[in-house]
């Protein structure tokens, strides 16, 4: 089959990015936006991070041992006495920190600890750290007493920052090396406490990192590039068949139909589409019916008015009996025509919603009632019956013009498929929760199950219909009305049993 030619407006956008294109750039920016991120994170962000997670482990520790100081000076428990000898420790507390240390208590790993009095001297330390920058020894638990190769410049001025400031923090560089101090009074201020430790050169690393990263992020996006390729490509081929598939349909092949080969949103796209395209072949079937059918209507009151206005003009023109009679016909003809144009007309305003519903309040008992009465004549003269069931008030909010019009097309649908006992019934029930519900029945022949489905379907007309006057309208126009209003609707029948259609109508809104 010929393709037919695409629009205007689809050929320029070939020019344009298409659905891979876009997807395969997405995928390239995230990459180059990651490369991105992860070298600001090791050129700029990786170093302070680190510091800050070393300074808040110095502070921990630091806290612990300054809390301990507080409360021995709060108890009067002895840390140091300073003699003409030199100083001497209280026992009883450095044997209690040391114990807290060993079980793990107080961790001091890779921790250098300065503990100093008001003379700026060293009265008991903890080293391991190697190399220290703040001093130089071999390292003791606590109650190894005073060394004066501890008290070295740089940590004597540290500790004379700390006794002036009250807290410390200061970054030590030694050639290659580099230690966190930090430090704070303790013990009443009668003691300083430092406690440092070694930072890695995470700038070096940094540095290293940044030069591998430009070649790192250039693999990462040739990665991606294949990647996306791919993905692309296993994205957009459903999109691509549901393309070529919709062309097919507009240019005539109702007949296509998409695999459906995946259990994800394309495959439930693929069902609808579908579905979608059985819709339209079965709309463009019953609109081909509905001109054959109109067709046949039209051409049988064309050609008797043709017939019987021929007749008159060149034989029965002095009979005036004879001329009335085929100028009647001809006048029945002419208002079936009307009727036909009138419902094609009345459903197009309807569906498209030119023709709006103007709800108000009314009782559905009472119009029932009144349209009833319209068909007092037509069941006399063919011996019907309508049974009309409508005792209680029915209060709704709903167009009555329009609701007026469905019932007549379900009592004329009724008439159409009445039962031999020529009876059919009209009922208007009040619901509980408010509203009513209105029910059309006849003892007729029934529906076929397969033309349940679709009997209230535009142009419509089911098998038994085959060959009857009428357009199939009148329930399509029903339907319309009743979805227009937002109520509920149905049929129940079967084949032997006759039908009942029926509708819920909203109740009243009074005064609001």
């Amino acid at each position: 089959m010929k393709q037919p030619a695409l629009p205007a407006h689809r050929t320029r956008s070939r020019r344009r990015l298409g659905l891979r294109g876009k997807l395969m750039l997405s995928l390239c920016l995230m990459c180059l936006v990651t490369v991105a991120l992860v070298w600001l994170l090791v050129t700029r962000l990786m170093e302070p991070q680190y510091n800050k997670f070393i300074q808040n482990r110095l502070q921990h520790r630091l806290d612990l041992l300054a809390d301990r100081f507080d409360e021995a000076a709060e108890n009067g428990v002895i840390i140091s006495q300073r003699n003409f000898f030199g100083v001497s420790l209280g026992q009883e507390f450095w044997a209690g920190l040391n114990e807290d240390i060993n079980a793990g208590h107080i961790d001091l790993g890779d921790t250098c600890v300065d503990v100093a009095d008001t003379s700026l001297r060293c009265i008991n330390h903890v080293e391991n750290l190697y190399p220290c920058l703040l001093h130089e020894g071999d390292g003791a638990q606590f109650g190894g007493g005073h060394t004066s190769t501890w008290d070295t410049s740089a940590a004597i001025a540290l500790r004379r920052a700390t006794f002036e400031q009250g807290t410390l923090f200061e970054i030590l560089e030694q050639g290659t090396s580099r230690q966190m101090v930090l430090g704070c009074t303790a013990g009443g201020g009668q003691y300083v406490i430092l406690v440092s430790a070694n930072l890695a050169r995470i700038d070096e690393a940094g540095q290293v990192l940044g030069k591998l990263l430009p070649s790192v992020g250039l693999g990462m996006l040739l990665l991606c590039l294949l990647c996306s390729l791919w993905i692309s490509r296993w994205i957009a081929r459903p999109i691509a068949q549901l393309s070529a598939a919709a062309r097919q349909i507009a240019g005539g092949n109702y007949d296509v139909q998409v695999s459906v080969d995946q259990d994800d949103e394309f495959g439930l796209l693929a069902q609808d589409f579908n579905h979608m395209a059985g819709e339209v072949k079965r709309s463009a079937q019953m609109q081909r019916e509905l001109l054959a059918n109109v067709s046949h209507d039209l051409r049988t009151p064309l050609t008797l008015i043709r017939g019987y206005a021929e007749t008159v003009r060149d034989l029965t023109g002095g009979d005036p009996a004879r001329r009335t009679e085929q100028l009647n016909i001809i006048v029945d003809e002419t208002d079936r025509l009307s009727g036909l144009v009138n419902s094609v007309m009345e459903l197009s305003k309807v569906s498209s919603g030119a023709d709006k519903p103007v709800p108000v309040d009314f009782d559905m008992a009472q119009l029932c009632e009144e349209v009833a009465e319209r068909y007092e004549a037509v069941c006399a003269q063919n011996g019907w019956t309508l049974q009309l069931e409508a005792d209680a008030p029915c209060p709704v909010h709903a167009d009555p013009a329009m609701m007026e019009r469905v019932l007549h097309n379900l009592l004329g649908n009724a008439m159409h498929h009445i039962g031999e006992d020529g009876v059919f019934v009209l009922r208007a029930i009040p619901l509980m929760e408010g509203g009513c519900r209105v029910e059309i029945e006849d003892h007729g022949p029934g529906i076929r199950p397969e033309d349940l489905p679709h009997i209230f379907d535009r142009y419509y007309r089911s098998r038994s219909d085959a060959g009857k006057a009428g357009t199939g309208l009148g329930l399509s126009i029903t339907k319309a009305i009743l979805q227009g209003h937002g109520f509920r609707f149905g049929v129940n029948s079967g084949l032997g049993k006759g039908s009942l259609f029926w509708f819920q109508a909203e109740g009243a809104r009074g005064e609001e």
